[in-house]
Formats: C-alpha cells, structure tokens, sequence
C-alpha cells in the first residue's frame, strides 16, 4: 500500500493534558499530534494522539482515530475535511531527514501497543492550518519552522476529565511546533483490511 503521511504537532498546555490521561499514562510533552493518511491515493485515515510514557515505554496514546475521512488534492495542498476537523498540509518543497523517533515505543489505542513502522524515507517539510469545528475548538497555523517542545513543571492543577478527543481538541494551540509528509510503502496491508 502506497502512503503518503502528513503529521502535525501543536503545543497545549500540559496540565491540561496531565487532567485528560487515564490512570497509568504520564505526559512526556505538551504536545498534541494529528496524523493524517492517504491510501492508495483513495482513502483517507485520521489519527489524534498525544506523548505518554507507561510502565516504562514511552510513545503515544491514542484519543481518537477516524476510517474513510474524505480529503481534496489541490496542486501541492491536502485537505482532510470531517464535521469537527478540518486541516490542510501544503508541501513547501523543502526535504528533511527521515522523521523516526529514537525513544517512540509505539501508540497505545486502549491497552493495545501498536509498534511504530520502519520509515526510512525522508519527509517533506509543509505548512499547515487547521481549526477543531467544536465550540471552544483549537486552531492553529504553521509558522514556517519546527519548534521543540519540552517537559514542563506542574503548576495548575486542572480537574479530571473523560479522555475524549472533545476535551483534548478544546485545549488551545500554543503554536504548531511542526508539520511535513513522508511518502513510504507500507507492506501486508491492502485497501480491503481497511
């Protein structure tokens, strides 16, 4: 399967997240991630997660995913459209190193660790713009550089709240710390496992 993935990391604030993850994860970084797929150049695919550690592994943990998410290809922008999302990816044209993390583990969905992929390939740095259509939703648009984002200290202690994609989507966007595709072949999967 051919996949050209577009990735997304936007600071919030890290109490707030902390308020969000269920018992056992702990926030590594204040940082949300929207990962965004197009299959075989027909089906889109959507990815909402955070950075955790647990039981002494550290990746991601899913707050939510969406199957079949429509999207429009416009010259060198991508758009993904769902009723409470919409972000769009234009390529700038400039390639970076390949986008692996040394420490990512893999991403949590539930209780199930999902290992990362084997990407080599190097990614395309993008703009991006995007706005949670929720009331109180996040937006946010790249400044044209990627930003890093570290551990910060507790200083706010927020109330519990359900793990939801609503609750972390209303958490604002500080700045969108980073964006670019990577166009890779992922092996063993097919259109009809989807």
């Amino acid at each position: 399967m051919q996949v050209e993935q577009f990735v997304m990391a936007y600071g919030a604030e890290q109490d707030r997240l902390r308020a969000l993850l269920p018992e056992g994860y702990t926030s590594l970084r204040p940082v949300l991630r929207i990962n965004a797929e197009v299959r075989d150049g027909q089906v889109g695919y959507l990815e909402f997660n955070t950075p955790v550690e647990k039981d002494g592994t550290r990746g991601w943990v899913n707050i939510a995913h969406w199957e079949k998410v429509s999207f429009i290809k416009e010259g060198s922008t991508t758009r993904f459209q769902l009723p409470m999302l919409e972000i769009s990816f234009t390529g700038a044209g400039i390639e970076g190193g390949c986008p692996a993390e040394k420490d990512n583990c893999g991403c949590y969905f539930g209780d199930s660790l999902r290992l990362p992929e084997l990407i080599t390939d190097n990614k395309e740095y993008c703009d991006c713009e995007f706005t949670w259509k929720i009331p109180g939703g996040a937006r946010g648009k790249s400044v044209g550089k990627t930003l890093p984002a570290f551990c910060t200290e507790v200083t706010k202690h927020f109330p519990r709240e359900e793990f939801t994609w609503k609750n972390a989507a209303r958490i604002p966007c500080d700045l969108v710390l980073g964006t670019y595709v990577v166009r890779f072949e992922r092996k063993g999967e097919s259109l009809e496992n989807l």
